[in-house]
Parts: structure tokens; C-alpha cells; sequence
């Protein structure tokens, strides 16, 4: 590769910038491969190496000694063309993550790598490697666990990758199942709970299905007949339609933020207890909301309509003979 027009000061030192994490992170590198990796000539990088060595941080003394400047393996480098930092200059001194903050974006990294829309999971891997070797202290062995979802994850990412319907057997927790034909659009989740945003063909409208209540999940042979830019999709999980029934609920406001995606409208003002009032939109089995309500134990009440409180009483009187009969 023929050198390119010589860089500016300002230039230098941003390539410098970053060829020595680049080196650092590798260990041994032959200038060939860090001449690929950044697309320079060659001698760019033998340049630069030799630049690195004469940089530093002075001393106490404003003087620069041997081990306040950057060092290379000057045999490795002049007979073998492969560059190793032996002395590393402030890079150790630098602030690091601890251990646990480490351990929290690992974390993150691999519920991310689960989604269908991160495809380039090979760089989330780097990235995690990186996060546990520059950590200020072993990072905590952490795994996200998505056993219950990763083959209909699976199932769902090839049929959009395909743009291909999807079947699957869909019930709630207290009604029986049916077959549902979807055209897939998105996945997202709240927590640890997993939803698919779709278009309904039997309903012709967007839904949006829990994962832990599919079964059987299947790519069909048709191809998808709605795609994501073809359908508008809000930013709430859950959108009222003709046949579902507004439910009054009361709750504490600091309950507020986890029940943020469910809501018909705008919660009401807290009042003096801190209790707010909001209104969800429900199917008339009223799975969801007993769903809910039992996701906040102690701190939720349905008002109205009375088919819902009852619904609610319902499943706390089975609860209790569930508990009982373990008991006993």
C-alpha cells in the first residue's frame, strides 16, 4: 500500500490514541495485521511504534526517565515485524470499572445479544471479553438466563429474517388456547417478561402476545404479508381496541413506573396518601389485569368494573386453596 499524505500534528495523536489500546488489547500484533486493521501502510505503523516509545509522562522531577516513557521489545519489533509493549506509561494508573460494574454491563451485553434486531453479536462478545479483562477486579460470573424463550427467540428471528408468517398455540392463564397466524414485527420485553408485537391475520390489527404464553411456535411456508415499515407501532406494549373494557385500578405512585406500558390514559394526580388512580385496557377475561395485580401484592386494588374485581377475587380464593392443599 503506497503512504498516504503525512498527518497533522492533531492527526498523529489521534491515531495514537488509538493504536495503543489496539496493542495493548492484543498483546503481539505484527505491523502487518495493524496496518490491515486501521487500512495504513505499513510503514505508517512501524512510525507510529516508533513514536510510542519516546512518549510518555514525566516525573516528579518534570524529567522523563526510563520508565516513564512507553517501551516496545525493540528485537521482536526489528526482527520479526511483531510489535509488544513491555512498559505501559499512566494506562495502569488509569481509573478502571470495578468488579461489579463490570459484572452489571456484562450483564446488559448478553440480555442485548438475545434480541433478534442485534445481529452483530460477534462484537457484543468482544466487548464482553474486553469488560472482564479491564475490570479493576474479576468480574462476578453473571449469565441472563433466557432458557424458557431462546427457541421461540430462535423461531421468531428466523421468520423475520425470512419475512416469513409465524403460527403458534397462544391461552391465558385461565382460558383455553387457540391457533394464532402472525405476521412478525418486533420483540421487546418489560423486565423478564418477553412480548412479540404482530399483525393478527384472523384480526386483522397489531397485537402484541406474551412469549411465555406461546407454544409450538412455527415458521410458516407464506410469506409475511405486513412488515415493520408497513405498520404503525406505538411505543406502549399495549393499545386499546373496540372490545376491550376499561379497569379502574388504585395504586401507590411509586408503583406508577412498572404499570407505565399498560395504561389507557393518563394516571390521575397522587392524592394526599400517595394512592393514584389509573385505567387500563383489558380483554374481557381480564387475564392481564389479575396478572398485574398479583405483580403488586398489597399495593394494587381494582375498583371497577365489578366482572374485574371479581376476576381478582377469583384468583386470590384459588391461590389460597392452591396454598392450603400444599400445606396440608
Amino acid at each position: 500500500m503506497a503512504d498516504a499524505q503525512p498527518l497533522q500534528a492533531q492527526d498523529k495523536l489521534a491515531f495514537l490514541l488509538s493504536l495503543v489500546p489496539y496493542l495493548i488489547d492484543r498483546e503481539r500484533v505484527s505491523v502487518a495485521e495493524a496496518a490491515r486493521h486501521f487500512g495504513v501502510p505499513e510503514s505508517r505503523i512501524r512510525r507510529a511504534v516508533e513514536l510510542i516509545a519516546v512518549s510518555g509522562v514525566p516525573g516528579e522531577t518534570m524529567q522523563y526517565q526510563h520508565g516513564d516513557l512507553f517501551d516496545i521489545a525493540w528485537d521482536d519489533f526489528d526482527q520479526n515485524d511483531m510489535i509488544v509493549l513491555t512498559n505501559l506509561v499512566a494506562i495502569d494508573d488509569s481509573p478502571r470499572l470495578s468488579a461489579r460494574e463490570a459484572s452489571a454491563l456484562i450483564a446488559g451485553l448478553q440480555y442485548l445479544s438475545a434480541l433478534p434486531e442485534a445481529a452483530d453479536r460477534d462484537a457484543i462478545r468482544a466487548l464482553m471479553a474486553k469488560l472482564s479483562r479491564g475490570a479493576g477486579g474479576a468480574a462476578s460470573t453473571v449469565a441472563v438466563g433466557q432458557d424458557l424463550h431462546d427457541v421461540a427467540l430462535a423461531t421468531i428471528r428466523r421468520a423475520m429474517a425470512d419475512g416469513r408468517g409465524l403460527s403458534f398455540e397462544y391461552a391465558g392463564p385461565r382460558t383455553q388456547g387457540g391457533t394464532r397466524s402472525v405476521d412478525p414485527l418486533r420483540v421487546e420485553s418489560i423486565d423478564t417478561d418477553w412480548y412479540l408485537r404482530a399483525w393478527d391475520l384472523d384480526r386483522q390489527a397489531l397485537r402484541t402476545f406474551r412469549l411465555d404464553r406461546m407454544s409450538g411456535v412455527r415458521v410458516d411456508e407464506r410469506a409475511a404479508e405486513k412488515s415493520v415499515d408497513q405498520v404503525v407501532i406505538p411505543d406502549t406494549l399495549f393499545q386499546q381496541s373496540s372490545e376491550d373494557v376499561i379497569v379502574t385500578v388504585e395504586l401507590d405512585s411509586s408503583s406508577l413506573p412498572l404499570v407505565a406500558d399498560f395504561l389507557a390514559d393518563t394516571a390521575d394526580a397522587p392524592d394526599g396518601d400517595g394512592r393514584v388512580r389509573i385505567r387500563l385496557a383489558a380483554s374481557n377475561g381480564f387475564d392481564g389485569v389479575v396478572r398485574l395485580v398479583a405483580g403488586l401484592p398489597g399495593r394494587a386494588v381494582v375498583l371497577d368494573p365489578p366482572a374485574a374485581r371479581a376476576a381478582v377475587r377469583d384468583f386470590a380464593a384459588t391461590a389460597l386453596e392452591l396454598a392450603a392443599g400444599s400445606a396440608g
